[in-house]
């Protein structure tokens, strides 16, 4: 077992990756071979996660804020290494990126054409995502966080869709092309942020730890905090730089957007919480005020537009936007209980977001259509279809007994503590997701059935094998809650002692 300790993260990292270097060598035509290499490869990486968030939560090695703890010096003369390590808040993001990643690779056996190739891009863009979770070295931060993102345009313009509003057309195209240039102007103030830490310590270094230590000037960290809480805010879906989100959420195909908006906007939260307000605490708190107020535009903006959508796939997309505003919401409070519902916040959408992606394409791929006006009575035909999406959707409401509840009840008391017109706005959004969703299950599954949808199939056996893992983890955070929160806990202790 000291092997595993030892060089978990490091596996994590590593065998996704070596899985898509793999395919590359296996034959096209392979397409059992294909599957079960990218299939193994991630059934791999969820149980690693699995023990690594068992494994931390039962107690690291006394002392130890970040374990396990592995460094290999590579440009010592640049102050670059590369470092690996968790806390109770990357070990939780990499549980969702393990269970997130294996459903996705699931539903993606569906995919049609060029699979080897998709598998390959899919499995580079979960190796960036354990990489940034993993990092404590800023350089190599930034380089996995390039990773995850690049591959999203050829998986969108390549097996996306396109979507014609009649009106005019959005096509899958454009959806990557908006993505990539959003989030690539968002990377740069990232970049040059890190840059700026980098010459402003007094021993020139990208390492996290020793970035810790450092003490930067008041004015210093007010012009840079807001650069790196823009720069990762875009990825997070902030107003008002979030519309690149819904487009890509809608032109991707359905692994990419459980992985899209179940786990890469997290790490625009991420960033913010692990780089902003850990290494400039000050100018953290200087700014919190205004971050708190577009993240409640983000909840009531993304309500009010997804209640306005036909789209199916708008309609979770702007509901996205909505629910990570309660995260930005939860982590400007600066309050205990409002920055661990934050994170708790990141999980529980993460897996009831996925979970409707997979229901949605499953609609998507029987009916060649997303649009609410035309899609009702789908119980009849499609009834465990219908009950996992109510489980989704009662989440998203923040049913008690499922995740949302736990965590959008912690944001709330969180905001109610310090911001309490906030926390208003916060639970009138939350009456606006339940008016959207109960709407939206009203209409499309349990009105009177169309004679077109007669002859309707329901949910596969796989894609009801990965709906049913995202399903056991709502239901296992809102019935038995106090693990996951004793697990981030001491880490948002701790990060929040060092803000003072």
């Amino acid at each position: 077992m000291d092997f595993l300790d030892d060089n978990v993260l490091s596996l994590v990292i590593l065998i996704p990756f070596a899985a898509a270097l793999t395919l590359v060598l296996v034959p096209t035509r392979q397409v059992i071979a294909v599957r079960s290499v990218a299939t193994g490869a991630t059934g791999a990486t969820f149980a690693l996660s699995v023990y690594l968030a068992l494994r931390y939560g039962l107690g690291a090695p006394e002392g130890a804020e970040f374990w396990p703890l592995v460094k290999y010096s590579w440009l010592p003369d640049l102050g670059i290494s590369f470092q690996l390590g968790t806390d109770g808040i990357s070990v939780l993001l990499i549980l969702l990126n393990g269970i997130v990643a294996l459903a996705g690779v699931i539903v993606a056996w569906r995919i049609p054409y060029r699979g080897k190739d998709f598998y390959v891009l899919f499995l580079l863009l979960v190796t960036g995502v354990f990489g940034v979770f993993a990092s404590l070295d800023l350089f190599f931060f930034f380089f996995f966080y390039e990773l995850a993102v690049i591959p999203m345009y050829l998986l969108i313009g390549v097996w996306g869709s396109s979507t014609d509003f009649g009106t005019f057309l959005r096509t899958k195209e454009y959806g990557a092309m908006k993505l990539v240039i959003f989030l690539s102007l968002g990377s740069v103030l990232v970049w040059i942020a890190m840059i700026a830490l980098y010459t402003e310590a007094s021993q020139p270094t990208f390492d996290f730890l020793s970035l810790q230590d450092e003490t930067f000037s008041l004015n210093f960290q007010k012009v840079i905090f807001p650069l790196f809480a823009i720069g990762f805010g875009v990825l997070a879906g902030l107003w008002p730089f979030h519309t690149w989100s819904p487009d890509g959420h809608v032109a991707a195909p359905t692994p990419v957007s459980m992985l899209h908006a179940g786990v890469l906007m997290k790490l625009g939260a991420y960033g913010i919480l692990r780089i902003g307000m850990e290494l400039l605490p000050e100018g953290a708190e200087f700014w919190m005020p205004a971050l708190i107020v577009l993240g409640t535009i983000n909840v009531v903006y993304g309500a009010v537009s997804a209640m306005a959508q036909r789209d199916l796939k708008y309609v979770i997309g702007y509901s996205s936007v909505s629910h990570m505003g309660y995260v930005i919401m939860g982590l400007a409070t600066l309050d205990q209980l409002g920055v661990n519902g934050a994170v708790l916040q990141m999980f529980s959408h993460g897996i009831m977001t996925a979970l409707f992606f997979v229901l949605v394409g499953a609609i998507y791929d029987r009916t060649h259509l997303r649009d609410i006006d035309v899609l009702e009575g789908l119980a009849k035909r499609m009834g465990t279809t219908a009950s996992l999406f109510a489980v989704a959707g009662l989440a998203s409401l923040g049913l008690p007994g499922l995740s949302g509840f736990v965590a959008e009840l912690l944001v709330f008391i969180g905001a109610f503590r310090t911001y309490p017109i906030v926390g208003v706005l916060g639970v009138f959004a939350a009456a606006l997701t339940a008016v959207y969703i109960l709407r939206l299950m009203a209409k499309v599954f349990f009105g009177p059935i169309s004679e077109r949808w007669q002859g309707l199939t329901d949910i596969s056996r796989t894609e009801t094998a990965s709906a049913l893992l995202l399903v056991a983890f709502i239901v296992v955070i809102g019935v038995w809650p106090f693990p996951w929160i004793d697990l981030i806990d001491p880490s948002i202790g701790s990060l929040l002692g060092r803000m003072g």
